[in-house]
């Protein structure tokens, strides 16, 4: 309770310890939940900060683990919620092969869009980095980039079409 009391007063050192003794049971919780290592990993980290930005708002601690565990099932649950919009692999458009459009062609193409899409499309599928690491990179969340790479695959793929049907016209 003292460790409780201690990291509501913002002592950093108490507050890593007392994550540290709930760390087993949250990792349980969110792979349970998500069924992901690494969606359970962001889950555990924005519970955490968020228990940091919060914990001062706790009533009693008596139930800190209640308190917590809430929050995580709410990251949990945030999680499941945009897995519900991502657009899976077989429905990507396929990036054009160089037989299809010259590296040129491709370029423009990849030109035409809002460099917050370029920039992630370039560094995911050309580059073949983590939705993990180009958030780090980009100093944005991973839901963020993993936003923009649908929204970004969705505008290539109307560029492409585009691009084709005035090839062919």
């Amino acid at each position: 309770m003292s460790l409780i009391q201690d990291a509501k007063n913002k002592d950093p050192v108490a507050f890593d310890q007392l994550m540290r003794t709930q760390l087993k049971r949250l990792y349980r919780i969110a792979i349970t939940m998500l069924q992901n290592e690494e969606d359970a990993a962001d889950a555990i980290q924005e519970t955490t900060l968020k228990c940091w930005q919060k914990i001062s708002q706790l009533r009693h601690v008596e139930f800190f683990e209640t308190w917590l565990t809430k929050i995580l099932i709410n990251q949990c649950n945030d999680i499941l919620n945009r897995r519900k919009k991502l657009v899976y692999v077989e429905e990507i458009p396929e990036i054009p092969h160089e037989e299809e459009y010259s590296v040129c062609e491709w370029k423009d193409v990849l030109r035409r869009m809002d460099s917050k899409y370029q920039i992630v499309l370039e560094l995911f599928y050309l580059d073949g980095i983590s939705t993990k690491e180009i958030a780090g990179m980009l100093h944005i969340t991973n839901a963020t980039v993993r936003t923009r790479l649908t929204r970004g695959r969705k505008l290539l793929e109307k560029l492409v079409c585009d691009n084709v049907t005035q090839r062919e016209a």
